[in-house]
């Protein structure tokens, strides 16, 4: 029986993903990404920074080539868990989903703190390797790229382990919707 999996897009707005990395490679890949998961009949949800932004500011809207349709649903988010203080896992248990494909902004905050929230959740979930970015960052003297931020997480959540459920780090074109793994 193949499982039922759900696009989750994470914070891809304007404002976020200034001055992040590739972040017009992250955009167009997700965007297919996206389109192939409409196709496929694959439900689309979208999260959005909510405290950081004034909704209906140009920084929180969606960053373009992104584009919401009306009957996808919309979570609205205070924290980096998107699971936090939201609806999100009732949206998703309503949709019967078992499998995330996660998309997204901020790699080291609200993308790896919601895939491992969704791991403790019960979900098998696969990042999408290529369509997540962050920023760069500086932590007592110690500069990291956006880009080694990126590829960090992306091996931390290949290695991602809990009892019964799987996980995977894969570029865009090689998910599968139906699979996770």
């Amino acid at each position: 029986m193949p499982t039922m999996s759900a696009i989750l897009v994470i914070d891809l707005q304007r404002g976020v993903v200034r001055d992040c990395f590739d972040a017009d490679g992250v955009l167009t890949r997700t965007a297919r990404l996206v389109d192939r998961a409409r196709a496929s009949g694959v439900p689309v949800v979208w999260v959005q920074d909510h405290g950081d932004f004034t909704e209906g500011s140009p920084d929180w809207e969606l960053a373009a080539p992104l584009e919401r349709r009306p009957d996808e649903p919309l979570v609205q988010k205070e924290y980096r868990d998107s699971f936090s203080d939201t609806d999100l896992l009732a949206i998703l248990e309503r949709s019967g989903v078992q499998h995330l494909v996660v998309a997204g902004a901020q790699s080291d905050y609200c993308v790896r703190t919601t895939t491992q929230a969704a791991a403790v959740h019960g979900f098998d979930v696969t990042l999408v390797s290529d369509a997540h970015t962050t920023t760069e960052a500086e932590h007592d003297g110690v500069h990291v790229s956006g880009e080694q931020i990126v590829a960090h997480t992306n091996l931390y959540f290949g290695g991602l382990r809990y009892p019964g459920r799987h996980f995977a780090a894969k570029p865009h074109d090689q998910v599968d919707f139906a699979s996770a793994t």
